[in-house]
């Protein structure tokens, strides 16, 4: 029973270090614009986005947690297996999140929580644990890994279009206006950061969520799959800690390193990624909130000025995302020999 309980402690520990450290890796995305185009000094955009990405899990529903916390099915194995699974998957999205914060890539959360479990399942318990969602789809119904995948690799090419359309768009309004302009698009970026950290808050931390809800119903703490309340309060503490204390490594890659940042290119890409991801979180798709931002800063330079993109570096941040499920799921299978060798799964 002692050890049961340790299982438990250990795998909601490892929920909301992961929501930490997405926290941590994806402050970059939302402040790292607002900072370049000087709208902000860095404390003020920290206070204004970890105050909406708490307000964002709390207050944004839970369609995204029910998502995530159903693509895996482990209750019918024994509890301690099943808990010992989900710890390897969250372990290596953990430590895949703290690999390219270390290298100042900005990677997807998800895709690395995606990898993670379902590398777990797999390796653990076979891959029928896991709801790929290929005959559903077939069948016109989009669930499991399916959904995850296409949200996730949907949502950075409608980041891409959006924020294109959107920065044509506000240089034909704005084609006669004068330098004066900037500061009113510098103030309008308390709006549009406020914008885009909300709906972060709302898709990024239910991924917490659904994990920490399966955790306690494969624990038999809960009888149906049901986000409680403290859950949501605690995912939203723990993201906002993160957010709070923020990845400065990965704000150069987004404000300079990819397109040279000014008051118009800021704004357009948070309304634009602000307005992605918030529809995705209204339809329970679980998206990366640094794929639809960078997608989005690609867009708006393409549609400015496409030689001045450093497609060098939008290429390696691309060979950074097709790496993080593989690369994720390997460290989950690790992990998972790891605890079989010495008998703790």
């Amino acid at each position: 029973m002692d050890l049961f309980w340790l299982y438990i402690v250990l795998a909601t520990l490892m929920v909301l270090i992961f929501d930490f450290t997405n926290g941590f890796h994806d402050a970059s995305n939302m402040v790292a614009s607002v900072i370049a185009s000087r709208a902000m000094t860095p404390r003020q955009s920290v206070l204004i986005v970890g105050t909406f990405t708490f307000l964002g899990p709390v207050l944004g529903g839970t369609a995204v947690a029910n998502t995530i916390g159903k693509f895996v099915v482990l209750d019918d194995m024994p509890a301690q297996l099943s808990l010992s699974v989900v710890i390897c998957g969250l372990f290596a999205a953990t430590a895949w999140n703290l690999i390219t914060w270390w290298r100042g890539l900005p990677s997807s959360s998800s895709h690395a929580l995606v990898g993670g479990l379902a590398g777990a399942v797999v390796v653990s318990v076979g891959p029928e644990h896991v709801v790929w969602g290929f005959q559903q789809l077939a069948e016109g119904h989009i669930t499991g890994v399916t959904k995850v995948l296409l949200a996730l690799v949907l949502s950075p090419l409608a980041g891409l279009w959006v924020g294109f359309i959107l920065q044509r768009l506000m240089l034909f309004l704005f084609r006669a206006a004068s330098p004066l302009i900037n500061r009113e698009l510098r103030g309008a970026q308390w709006i549009s950061t406020s914008a885009l950290a909300f709906a972060h808050g709302a898709n990024d931390a239910q991924k917490s969520m659904g994990i920490l809800t399966l955790c306690l119903l494969l624990s038999g703490e809960i009888d149906s799959f049901e986000v409680p309340l403290w859950v949501m309060l605690t995912c939203a503490f723990a993201i906002t800690l993160g957010t709070v204390l923020g990845g400065w490594r990965i704000v150069r890659t987004l404000a300079f390193a990819i397109y040279k940042i000014r008051p118009l290119h800021a704004f357009n890409s948070q309304a634009s990624s602000g307005g992605v991801i918030f529809l995705a979180s209204m339809i329970g798709a679980p998206v990366s909130t640094t794929h639809v931002v960078s997608s989005s800063i690609m867009g708006i330079g393409a549609a400015e000025r496409p030689k001045a993109v450093r497609w060098a570096k939008a290429k390696e941040i691309a060979l950074t995302w097709i790496l993080t499920i593989p690369g994720a799921a390997l460290v989950a299978v690790v992990s998972f020999a790891f605890l079989s060798i010495i008998g703790l799964a």
